[in-house]
């Protein structure tokens, strides 16, 4: 910024009778005639040199402020050059709140996401686990499962929830014990129970959104109304699984053990680490593939309805149904991975498109189930999930059986109900794209319309989605085109939309 200059004037001295000593005065004075002018002889007096550089300077001055350019205030932004920060599964630690009774059982969860060689975690323990037949007192942990750690007494620290666990303490100091193994090459740690099942690749696409030399608290909320009035709607819940940047988990390590003592009153391990956040400042970034599922029975009108976000976990797998049909739940979350390995990023991500010869709506969640409607459906419609499971709390008032989102009734009449394709198989063609196959689940015999009492298999083709990060920041739903129905088959293409395209029915 260049200085405001107060420009000096020239004050003349005072006269008392005659303008005569005034060195411009002279100037107002009648010329002399030749004569006189020719007999006078310039002489420079003191008070005449004076006089002359007080003009100069005047002058100098005047030149200076009016010739010299002034300083050009720059319209943009200083930038510097910005660091991308690539994280990979490897620079993600996982830790898993378990204990020596439920671990044995939950094991088959954690297989389904957990690799020895490419993915770092921890199973957090209360204690040893042990051959249940006390022979030798023999370790029965699976070595391809996660290493166990035994967490540290927290005895000392109050508990005052009337009728909760006091294990929640251990839980929450897990944040502290994770951190003070000083694990090398950490971005990112990530807390989630046994029974939290993690889409890997998905949660590193997600994280890296975001930079791990912040401070972040990535997560989401329940998906019960009740859940979250309870405990907080800016609480990453522990089920779902929550992410701490390595920057912010080290200060949260240093401080935690003085939030455990404030918040002695509070329930969960996860209500004790949202409030020391709260502490520190740091709010919650809100990511809507975390999934507490704090709801039971069928989730089918969740999956088929998954937000326009990748699917990062799934917890409270116990208490839902198996998510396909004629499975268990273990073998129905297997198959649903058959689906994950090949294309992590479009796992339930659902596309709608519209059939003007037959007037059929189709809905696909990618690697999970079909739906057929006959006739037009309104796309917002189907974006909304159809209430096939239940509250997780039993009874109460209605404040129970809220949910997070907006639902639409799921008909009694299952002839009513859009007819359901379940995926069978993927395969992965390469270049040549994805085959996903999807094939008829019947509920009732019903009285349908000609295409839809005939179809039997629906096929779709795809190309490997794998968003960026600017993509990530601004998703867009992609669009799918289908073929005349052919043998009991429909097939179905999924791309890009176009700039404008519209995914609207056909008018």
């Amino acid at each position: 910024m260049y200085e405001n200059r107060k420009r000096k004037h020239y004050t003349p001295p005072s006269t008392t009778g005659t303008t005569a000593s005034h060195p411009l005065s002279r100037n107002m004075q009648p010329p002399p005639t030749t004569a006189t002018t020719s007999k006078k002889t310039l002489t420079l007096t003191p008070s005449r040199l004076k006089d002359l550089l007080i003009i100069l300077s005047f002058l100098i001055i005047i030149y200076l402020l009016f010739s010299s350019p002034r300083p050009q205030l720059s319209l943009t932004p200083r930038t510097t050059p910005s660091t991308t920060y690539l994280t990979t599964r490897r620079h993600i630690v996982f830790s898993i709140a378990s204990s020596s009774t439920s671990f044995i059982h939950r094991q088959p969860y954690i297989r389904l996401w957990y690799n020895p060689t490419t993915t770092r975690a921890f199973a957090f323990l209360d204690r040893e686990v042990v051959d249940p037949t006390g022979n030798n007192n023999r370790s029965v942990i699976d070595p391809t499962l996660p290493p166990v750690i035994i967490s540290k007494d927290t005895s000392s620290f109050p508990y005052t929830f009337k009728g909760g666990l006091k294990s929640a303490i251990r839980v929450a100091r897990v944040v502290k014990e994770v951190v003070e193994l000083n694990e090398p090459d950490v971005d990112w740690f990530v807390f989630g129970d046994d029974d939290t099942v993690f889409f890997v690749e998905n949660l590193v696409t997600v994280l890296s959104k975001y930079d791990h030399n912040g401070w972040f608290y990535v997560g989401s909320n329940s998906e019960s109304y009740s859940q979250n009035v309870k405990n907080s709607f800016e609480m990453g819940f522990g089920g779902g699984g929550f992410a701490i940047s390595y920057s912010l988990a080290k200060v949260l390590a240093r401080v935690l053990d003085s939030c455990l003592v404030r918040y002695a009153h509070l329930y969960g391990s996860d209500a004790r680490i949202f409030s020391c956040l709260a502490e520190l400042g740091v709010g919650l970034s809100h990511e809507p593939g975390f999934h507490q599922v704090d709801m039971r029975g069928d989730l089918f009108g969740m999956l088929s309805a998954h937000p326009l976000s990748p699917l990062v976990s799934l917890h409270h797998l116990d208490a839902v149904n198996p998510i396909f049909p004629k499975m268990s739940k273990t073998q129905a979350l297997e198959h649903l991975f058959n689906g994950v390995n090949v294309d992590p990023a479009r796992i339930l991500q659902q596309t709608v498109c519209y059939d003007p010869v037959y007037s059929l709506t189709v809905s696909v969640a990618w690697g999970y189930s079909v739906q057929v409607f006959e006739g037009n459906e309104f796309l917002p419609d189907l974006l909304t999930p159809q209430r096939t499971f239940m509250p997780w709390r039993r009874g109460g008032s209605a404040e129970f059986t809220r949910f997070m989102f907006n639902i639409r009734e799921y008909p009694r009449d299952p002839c009513k109900r859009p007819l359901v394709f379940f995926m069978e198989s993927v395969t992965n063609g390469g270049k040549n794209g994805i085959w996903s196959n999807y094939i008829r689940h019947d509920v009732a015999d019903c009285n349908r319309g000609y295409a839809m009492k005939n179809l039997e298999l629906v096929r779709v083709l795809s190309q490997k989605l794998e968003p960026d990060i600017e993509q990530m920041k601004a998703p867009r739903r992609q669009c799918c085109e289908l073929s005349p129905l052919f043998n009991g088959s429909m097939f179905i293409s999924i791309r890009k939309c176009g700039a404008d395209e519209l995914i609207a029915m056909h008018s």
